[in-house]
């Protein structure tokens, strides 16, 4: 089944969004914090984007650069601002296409049935993790913080999959120790030890203080 993200604060139109893919057998999920689209779009994990321009706080070209930063998903524009500026804005901010409201729902069914085929036919949609606003991209290894890049080594970035996938439980020193054995360097306690203070250091320059917690005697956790 494939999960399209809606950013649409008109509730109507949202609805019927939603309405209408249910009937092909797609999940839409509707946006509800519009200050923090970010954080439900990594944890909604789409195939394809659907995003209006005129929202509340940010506008949809601020979200599509955001979104473009962490990932290559399908972004299709929605919007009654249909001249040839915004269309080619939106073009350029990196959407793959625009639907000028009021639209038919088939010519939209159509569209994202086009745009999938294009998509998924030969190439995969990697996940994107979230905590607190920072976006780790599991195609890449890269992780984005403030529109800022964090460059991260093999080894750090396994660390903080790990922990990020778990979120909310400590992972023992002993499962990322063994995240880290399929690195081909010779990994031990204190190789583990070292690779999280670099990774700290790095988080904390960033301005991500305190993101790892230790868990003494234990592991360690976000949360």
């Amino acid at each position: 089944m494939y999960r399209i993200f809606l950013v649409e604060d008109d509730r109507g139109i949202a609805d019927a969004i939603a309405a209408q893919t249910a009937l092909w057998d797609m999940e839409t999920v509707c946006v509800r914090d519009f200050r923090n689209v970010m954080a439900e779009f990594s944890a909604c994990a789409p195939q394809l984007v659907l995003l209006d321009i005129s929202l509340p706080f940010y506008d949809g070209y601020h979200w599509c650069r955001e979104i473009r930063s962490v990932s290559q998903v399908p972004v299709i524009f929605i919007s009654s601002a249909a001249d040839n500026l915004n269309i080619v804005m939106a073009m350029n901010m990196g959407a793959d296409d625009f639907i000028a409201k009021p639209f038919d729902q088939s010519v939209l069914m159509a569209k994202i049935h086009a745009l999938l085929r294009r998509a998924y036919d030969f190439s995969g949609s990697a996940p994107v993790l979230e905590h607190r606003s920072a976006l780790l991209n599991t195609g890449d290894g890269s992780l984005q913080y403030q529109g800022e890049k964090v460059e991260l080594t093999k080894n750090e970035y396994r660390i903080l999959l790990g922990l990020m996938q778990s979120k909310g439980r400590t992972v023992s020193r002993e499962k990322l120790m063994e995240l880290l054995w399929e690195s081909d360097e010779f990994v031990d306690d204190n190789t583990l030890t070292v690779n999280v203070n670099r990774l700290r250091k790095k988080l904390d320059a960033a301005g991500l203080s305190d993101f790892i917690i230790t868990k003494h005697g234990v592991g360690y956790l976000v949360e």
